[in-house]
């Protein structure tokens, strides 16, 4: 017997072992095996067992077990099939985004020594005694060090079982141990369970003459062991006020009696199901049509205005699968967006509710992993990543804000879409699916008119609450005397200055960080640049640093111009840092806060920043994307947005949906509970398109113009996208390899090939970039075609010694 291994790296195919037959028994798809190639040992994921020997090589034998039971499903297998072949990268790199680091072992991986264990290895078997001996001596070892130990033995049983038992730890890149939290129980010892030898110790006066105070602490645990099932050493401390020399002279004297258990690092709440709210005959509309399209499709669209209440409607669809014992999967862009989502859910369906997302450590990742794989987590909500939990009756996915370009992972592999990759995983559950926005992507919104989704519409928002007024300013007719641009216009601080009179609160969006994009000589033009990238640096004032925002290199501010020697700098253009500064000056009383990656940093800053906004413990509030997206917010009525223009400005086929998508959702913070909301977007092109169809709030115009313009010049909808970017760190060396592969690619695709050419930033990191593009019919066999051509042209390519070095990435449906 063979088996089909995947090991975490990027290799052109999985390859094959051979299945000893002491290990037959149990072994199943989906459990991680030990495996050795060249000299460095992995722990793989069996994907298929093979009856037939290969007939080009001998398979080496798998050398250990790791797992009794599956640690991924056959649905996590076959998505992570689907998206190495649809997303062109190997299972390996699916396989290492998708397992938290705790299941990765490999030659790599470090383990450290326990300190808490202390040194009695009584319990410990021989190849486990060895192991933990040299770590109590040595700390830490690396794998290979382990074999050399173990004398080539089957290494990852040992190690597994020595961090079963918590001798050790994996240390892994991240600097995180796993190990699991644990918490002290206080329990009454067994001499005194029964009641008359427990009134006989209490009635010693002579034992606690002098020990008054442990007497109050013995009084305190009984009083709360009749409420608590269970009593923690926090809790009686806190209840009692004793201190901890108190608390160890009761143990000491075998009264009570401290153990340590495994506890969650997640707040586990009691599961109830609780929708006290009742849905709108708009909503009730909507939801009945959902539920019709789903007796026919797997797919559906809701298009909602925002505050139409989308949100609710999604509760009642949980609601509806968690009676039946099903598993909800709710995606949502951004991390930002959890945090009200998270107090909304758990309201209604408290401890049946899990959060996933990357600002969560090693640890949390892997008991939440666990929880889903057995079934214990019912709703789980969470940013892309997300969908690689081992779901086991996943019966609805969610995707909210589903247009959002978050949902797309850039770099590295997989450059997987979650909207679309949720879509296919749904299908092997047959469950469905629905998403939803207010401003669809182009995409979905056409697959709904054509009938492959199904539609469903929310054209009002709740409550009755009007759509917020419009306007714009035109800042061509405003000059700040260095003729820089305007950063709050008279009617914008006049505006704001009256919802603050009327104890409202106001949102201002700038889509940049930073105090000022860049800085040029006043004398001769020249701008501080990063040397590792071709962009300008921004300036932070707050750090007092110049920053690159692409590689996240910092300079020290510069004083004289590299050009000319002069002193004088000016500061162009304006970020959110900048803008909290001069609101500061025009409304002092007022408080002002920034919400970007610069100010809301750590797992708990951005939903303190946003209780802080919902309490009106703040006045206005600056920010970038981060304030657009899905939030809520009852007291707002006005909303600026400070520079149209950078929004409308980009050489990219997308510039259009980008821009309205985040107009129109910023807009719709404003108004959303009561009275009349108010937007005001400063801009000086002010005939843009786009303007008069955010000021209408106009999508369905908007989509027949944009799919008009895309169906002329052939974009998605219409066609599909690949493209594909080299880099090196040698300019010649990287025109070179793109042309040689544009010349390849000619010969069969001529007439959907464009480029190459230059990005708009030619260098990142050191690396020199140069991108080609392929828009490909809407045809499987001619985009599986092309896929090939590509995949073939790659390896031909790389196999010359002068391109050797030169990195070659392909992108499906970029964003």
């Amino acid at each position: 017997m063979y088996a089909e291994i995947i090991i975490p790296l990027a290799l052109p195919k999985n390859y094959t072992w051979q299945v000893p037959q002491e290990m037959r028994e149990g072994l199943q798809p989906g459990c991680r095996v030990e495996v050795s190639l060249k000299n460095k040992k992995y722990a793989g994921i069996l994907k298929r067992f093979i009856t037939e020997k290969p007939e080009a090589f001998d398979p080496r034998p798998i050398e250990s077990v790791l797992d009794t039971e599956p640690l991924v499903y056959k649905e996590q297998l076959a998505l992570w099939e689907w998206i190495a072949q649809y997303y062109m990268c190997s299972e390996g790199e699916v396989m290492a985004a998708s397992l938290p680091a705790h299941f990765k072992l490999s030659s790599e991986s470090t383990i450290v020594f326990n300190e808490s264990f202390g040194d009695d290895f009584s319990s410990l078997d021989h190849d486990e005694y060895l192991v933990a001996e040299a770590l109590l001596l040595k700390k830490e070892l690396k794998i290979p060090a382990v074999q050399e130990i173990l004398h080539g033995a089957a290494v990852y049983p040992v190690v597994k079982r020595l961090i079963d038992k918590s001798v050790c730890y994996v240390y892994e890149s991240l600097k995180e141990l796993y190990k699991p939290k644990t918490e002290t129980y206080i329990s009454l010892h067994s001499d005194y369970a029964a009641e008359e030898k427990l009134e006989e110790l209490l009635n010693q006066d002579k034992k606690w003459s002098r020990a008054e105070k442990q007497m109050e602490l013995l009084l305190s645990f009984l009083h709360i062991k009749k409420t608590e099932p269970e009593v923690s050493r926090s809790a009686l401390l806190k209840k009692s006020g004793a201190t901890d020399a108190q608390l160890k002279a009761l143990i000491t004297k075998n009264i009570l009696v401290a153990e340590q258990r495994p506890v969650d690092r997640l707040r586990v709440m009691p599961r109830h199901i609780q929708i006290p709210f009742v849905l709108s005959a708009a909503q009730e509309a909507a939801l009945a049509t959902i539920r019709s399209h789903f007796e026919t499709k797997n797919t559906t669209l809701l298009h909602g205005y925002t505050s139409s209440g989308k949100t609710q409607v999604y509760i009642k669809l949980i609601e509806e699968q968690l009676l039946k014992n099903k598993q909800v999967l709710y995606l949502v862009p951004e991390i930002a967006l959890t945090s009200q989502i998270v107090r909304r859910l758990q309201m209604h369906f408290g401890g049946y509710l899990g959060i996933y997302h990357s600002r969560f450590s090693q640890n949390e990742r892997f008991e939440i992993w666990n929880k889903v794989r057995k079934n214990e987590i019912r709703i789980l909500l969470g940013a892309r990543s997300a969908l690689f939990l081992p779901f086991v009756d996943l019966s609805l996915v969610i995707v909210d804000e589903e247009h959002d370009s978050s949902y797309k992972q850039q770099d590295p592999a997989p450059r997987y879409h979650a909207r679309d990759a949720a879509i296919y995983y749904a299908s092997l559950f047959q469950a469905k699916t629905l998403l939803g926005s207010a401003t669809p992507s182009i995409e979905s919104y056409y697959n709904a008119t054509v009938g492959k989704y199904g539609l469903a519409e929310l054209l009002e928002r709740y409550g009755q609450v009007a759509m917020p007024v419009i306007q714009l300013i035109d800042t061509k007719r405003f000059f700040q005397k260095d003729g820089s641009k305007v950063i709050c216009t008279p009617a914008l601080q006049e505006a704001i200055r009256k919802s603050l009179d009327q104890k409202k609160q106001v949102i201002l969006f700038r889509n940049r960080r930073g105090y000022s994009p860049y800085q040029v000589c006043k004398f001769c033009g020249w701008i501080p640049q990063c040397k590792n990238c071709d962009v300008s640096l921004t300036f932070h004032k707050l750090t007092n640093k110049l920053l690159c925002h692409y590689c996240g290199t910092s300079y020290p501010p510069v004083n004289t111009c590299a050009a000319c020697g002069n002193h004088e700098f000016i500061q162009r253009n304006f970020g959110t840092e900048k803008i909290e500064e001069e609101l500061e000056t025009i409304f002092p009383d007022a408080h002002i806060a920034r919400m970007d990656m610069d100010s809301v940093r750590g797992k708990t800053a951005h939903d303190m920043l946003i209780k802080q906004f919902e309490q009106q413990r703040v006045d206005i509030l600056v920010g970038t994307q981060m304030v657009v997206k899905g939030l809520d917010f009852d007291h707002v009525d006005l909303v600026g947005i400070l520079d149209a223009d950078s929004l409308l400005n980009f050489s990219e086929f997308r510039v259009n949906e980008r821009a309205f998508q985040l107009m129109e959702q910023v807009s719709g913070r404003a108004g959303r509970k009561d009275g009349l909301g108010k937007v005001l977007i400063q801009v000086a092109n002010t005939k843009h398109p786009v303007l008069q169809w955010v000021m209408d709030h106009d999508y369905k115009t908007f989509f027949a113009k944009e799919t008009e313009a895309r169906k002329q010049f052939s974009y998605p909808p219409f066609s599909r996208i690949i493209r594909i970017t080299f880099k090196h760190k040698m300019q010649a060396v990287v025109h070179d390899a793109a042309s040689v592969f544009a010349l390849h690619l000619h010969k069969e695709f001529s007439n959907y090939l464009t480029g190459p050419g230059e990005p708009m930033v030619a260098r990142i990191r050191n690396q020199y970039i140069m991108e080609l593009m392929l828009k490909l019919p809407k045809n499987g066999s001619t985009i599986a075609y092309a896929k090939q051509v590509i995949q073939q042209q790659r390896a031909i390519l790389q196999n010359d010694r002068k391109f050797r070095s030169v990195t070659i990435v392909p992108d499906i449906d970029p964003a």
